[in-house]
């Protein structure tokens, strides 16, 4: 596995659940570690806890990316590790009782802001001949239950695009890889109102440090592997296709 000391990293959605625990163990692993998320106080806080620089952006913004691609270049001159992980649930409901905005939204946080990043480095990591981009999916882009249509949608377009990404980028040298992941231990469930976990089901779905380990052993694989798509599960949930 490679040691990821003077990788330059960026994460985004890094303000709490999943993006702070791969914060962690990618500073961990010796990668200087960029995280990005609009609340700025509670960035500011993870970013004491994984030693990683703060940068408050929107990642459906254009001009924020392009603030925070000239950020990191200006500091280092690279980027080696994009994680995208920003998403939202939006409010889970079925399809004709959506708000026309929570549907732009979700799409646009889950889906566009990922394109986006990947845009810029693309671009970077191209000129290096190097580079790893991991964008964070869902369970819900294959499986279906009611309510879910919208994100499900989003979901499956960012592993479509990535899939894309993969071929497009591996003759430079660039990996992309998708990764999918089902209940986790974070604010999903608050945030897109609906019932949240036990704290028994809590304790053995996904947590934030297990995704973090996940995510920063695929950025160590050796410069020849690559893994295009990885799956991760509680064994906890029971999934019956639909």
């Amino acid at each position: 596995m490679k040691d990821l000391s003077n990788k330059i990293a960026l994460v985004t959605g890094a303000s709490s659940g999943f993006g702070a625990g791969i914060a962690k163990h990618l500073s961990r692993a010796g990668a200087k570690v960029y995280i990005v998320a609009r609340n700025a106080g509670k960035l500011e806080s993870v970013a004491k806890e994984t030693a990683a620089s703060p940068i408050v952006a929107n990642i459906t913004d254009p001009n924020d990316w392009d603030k925070v691609f000239e950020i990191i270049i200006k500091e280092n001159n690279h980027l080696d590790i994009l994680i995208n992980n920003a998403g939202s649930g939006g409010i889970i409901k079925p399809i004709n009782e959506q708000d026309d905005t929570n549907i732009i939204h979700t799409i646009q946080t889950n889906l566009t802001g990922a394109i986006l990043g990947s845009k810029r480095a693309a671009a970077v990591m191209k000129k290096q001949h190097s580079g790893t981009i991991v964008n964070i999916s869902s369970v819900c882009s294959f499986e279906a239950w009611p309510g879910w249509s919208v994100y499900g949608a989003a979901k499956a377009g960012l592993e479509q695009f990535t899939r894309h990404l993969y071929v497009e980028m591996r003759p430079y040298g660039i990996k992309a890889t998708i990764l999918v992941p089902s209940w986790g231990a974070t604010n999903f469930n608050i945030n897109a109102n609906i019932e949240p976990f036990t704290t028994d089901v809590i304790s053995k779905i996904i947590q934030p440090d297990d995704i973090g380990q996940v995510v920063a052993n695929i950025c160590r694989l050796p410069d020849h592997l690559i893994i295009p798509e990885m799956i991760l599960l509680p064994m906890t949930q029971e999934i019956i296709p639909y």
